[in-house]
């Protein structure tokens, strides 16, 4: 049986605006799985999972395990650049979030679509990966980093074109993804994508020398994820 979810774009939207609304999304999620009663009154008032598509406004996020020493530039000068910053509660290290880049949230039941946090992972880099192939690009996995990288086992430099970051609570998720398609990636030159120092970043638009559509990769990247986890779009 396909996992119900509910999308929803919001377009351009604050980073702390957004990260407050999955956080309630999530926390009624979580909170539903931990009432009681009979098991057919639990299935009818199941709640939906929730698939967010949103732009930011220049970011900066660290994860819960991340090291500071990966942001590069004091406060003085991320004011001056226009950019926020926050330490936020997902696995991984420092990312950027910016215009042109298509960040996900998807807040999954993996105990509804049956599987575990490793292929929840996999999945979301498998439905990228069908993307970037979409136009005409070669992407993979790189062993030991989570992502989607461009020139992995190439003897090359990879270079990471989509970054994944997340958080679980009984088998909850939260936090997701963030693609690089039409995005300034000169904002990643004030970090260590990731806590990298020997791998790059890379964008749709760097690699095909085309600005792309957003709205076009977005259902490209809706479509990939529905076929991947089996999920059934739903209007609540």
């Amino acid at each position: 049986m396909s996992y119900c979810v509910e999308y929803k774009d919001i377009g351009r939207k604050d980073y702390k605006e957004t990260w407050d609304l999955q956080a309630d999304i999530f926390n009624k999620l979580v909170e539903s799985k931990k009432e009681t009663g009979r098991e057919e009154e639990i299935r009818q008032n199941e709640l939906p999972g929730t698939l967010i598509f949103v732009e930011h406004p220049h970011v900066y996020t660290l994860g819960k395990s991340g090291s500071e020493k990966n942001l590069l530039i004091d406060a003085f000068q991320l004011k001056s650049g226009d950019a926020a910053y926050y330490r936020i509660d997902r696995g991984g290290d420092i990312t950027y979030h910016g215009p042109g880049q298509i960040v996900g949230y998807p807040i999954f039941d993996l105990e509804k679509i049956g599987i575990g946090m490793r292929e929840y992972i996999s999945g979301i880099e498998e439905a990228v990966i069908r993307t970037v192939d979409m136009f005409g690009l070669k992407a993979g996995r790189l062993e030991g980093a989570t992502g989607v990288w461009l020139g992995a086992g190439s003897g090359n430099k990879p270079l990471k074109i989509c970054a994944i970051g997340v958080k679980a609570s009984r088998y909850v998720t939260m936090h997701g993804f963030a693609f690089n398609v039409n995005t300034d990636l000169s904002y990643f030159n004030f970090i260590n994508p990731c806590g990298f120092t020997d791998k790059g970043v890379t964008s749709l638009q760097k690699e095909t020398g085309e600005i792309h559509d957003m709205d076009y990769v977005k259902q490209l990247v809706r479509n990939n994820l529905r076929e991947v986890f089996d999920l059934e779009w739903i209007k609540t």
